[in-house]
């Protein structure tokens, strides 16, 4: 369905670009349809970065911006494809050239053939070039052929090939700092894949198949108004959620093991990313107890943590000290605590980072470290995950029989405030008598 208007925020954004960068020029190729079977082409998704500044969702395209210089004016132009009544019976309603001026404010708009014969038309005054390099090899053939045109018409003025950079070095500063329209993509995001966790933990029961789970999940998303995954979901039961990206999700679920389930679902180019884990049958095993419940201090210790100032780098240590911790308390791990935590001694077990950004990518953009190499220190509008874990893995002999095969791992979503955080995630149940009430 085409859009009636396109949000001024889009807007906002590329003239908040444009401002931070005078004489650049920004290229931007669209995703392009790729081929799921000869003719059948996998479900479309637009690049995120391209979203990002227009909310065009047609492959097949380039956005060019011009931060303009002296008397010429910034200009947004999108290249699209052309009006087909044949294709577009068979395949949708395009924007077209028209459509790419009217509903997308574009300051001038063509079809994607003229992309090479207008481009260095739109390179003159630039200074330099933001375009990633490396994505598509038939692109940047393109493109870098068409910036040495460029160069060409100047003749022998010696002028060398305009400097290329990589605009996710600009464009991740911006997306990471969620303004207030993200922030609601995002909640309802959280709200609608929370809804999705508790169905499935009021559903599961052992004989079922990891893919039924799945599929409830799927609907839950998309009845809700989520329009798709955020990315591919993992549903692991037993000794499969001890595999950090399990992905087969079609093996029974059986009394006494546990059920991880690694989903999110996108809600508008924005998607949540939440775990939770718990009995496929009607209650924790006393071994299961104590391990989720050493994960689930550790999460609410590092949340509590969340606010402006911290980094994640400190909230990741904290995490470990926890875990390590408990591993000791618990028997699973020997030594000096020091060495283990000096060492990494407790990645036998928790073998991941703690935190990732999260936005219109579920590993959103964003510098972790600043350029002085020190951890960046949280400020309000980031968003990001807290999600501790355990895995003892089923070929670990060192392991007590009654851990062995369990896989635990709790993932919230925080948006940082001026005062602390917000738990966009908090509607999905955690708390061990909670998930059990819910099975009884």
């Amino acid at each position: 369905m085409l859009l009636s208007h396109v949000p001024g925020h889009f807007k906002s954004r590329r003239d908040a670009l444009i401002k931070s960068n005078p004489g650049a020029v920004f290229i931007f190729p669209s995703n392009n349809e790729v081929l799921r079977n000869p003719d059948v082409p996998y479900g479309f998704r637009q690049e995120s970065n391209f979203f990002y500044l227009t909310g065009f969702e047609e492959p097949e395209s380039f956005l060019v911006l011009t931060a303009g210089s002296g008397s010429a004016p910034s200009k947004m132009v999108l290249f699209v494809r052309r009006r087909d009544a044949t294709r577009e019976m068979w395949e949708g309603e395009r924007y077209g050239v028209e459509g790419a001026r009217n509903v997308f404010q574009a300051d001038e708009a063509y079809v994607t053939e003229d992309f090479d014969r207008k481009l260095p038309e739109l390179l003159q005054g630039a200074e330099r070039v933001f375009y990633r390099v490396g994505l598509n090899e038939a692109i940047d053939r393109r493109v870098i052929a068409q910036i040495d045109v460029h160069r060409a018409s100047a003749g022998r003025s010696g002028r060398a090939l305009l400097p290329i950079s990589d605009p996710n070095e600009v464009l991740a500063e911006m997306r990471l700092f969620k303004r207030p329209e993200e922030v609601e993509a995002l909640r309802k995001a959280s709200q609608v894949s929370a809804l999705a966790h508790k169905m499935a933990m009021k559903e599961v029961r052992p004989g079922m198949n990891e893919f039924e789970i799945e599929a409830l999940i799927d609907y839950a998303f998309r009845k809700h108004g989520c329009q798709r995954v955020g990315y591919g979901s993992i549903v692991a039961g037993g000794k499969n959620a001890t595999c950090l990206h399990y992905r087969l999700n079609n093996q029974p679920l059986k009394e006494n093991e546990l059920l991880l389930i690694d989903a999110g679902g996108e809600f508008d180019y924005y998607c949540s990313d939440i775990t939770r884990t718990f009995p496929v049958g009607r209650s924790f095993t006393a071994a299961q107890a104590k391990t989720y419940d050493l994960v689930l201090r550790s999460q609410k210790e590092a949340i509590a943590m969340a606010k402006p100032g911290t980094t994640l780098a400190e909230i990741h240590q904290h995490v470990c000290e926890v875990i390590t911790d408990g591993l000791l308390s618990l028997g699973l791990l020997k030594g000096s605590r020091e060495e283990i935590l000096k060492s990494n001694g407790y990645s036998r077990f928790y073998p991941h980072r703690t935190s990732h950004y999260l936005g219109m990518d579920v590993h959103d953009v964003g510098l972790y470290i600043t350029k002085s190499g020190e951890p960046r220190t949280l400020e309000p509008g980031m968003v990001f995950t807290i999600e501790p874990g355990f895995y003892a893995q089923p070929t670990d002999p060192d392991v007590p029989d009654e851990y062995r095969e369990i896989g635990i791992r709790i993932e919230d979503d925080i948006l940082i405030t001026p005062g602390g955080c917000e738990v966009l995630t908090a509607d999905a149940p955690k708390e061990r008598a909670e998930i059990e009430g819910l099975k009884h």
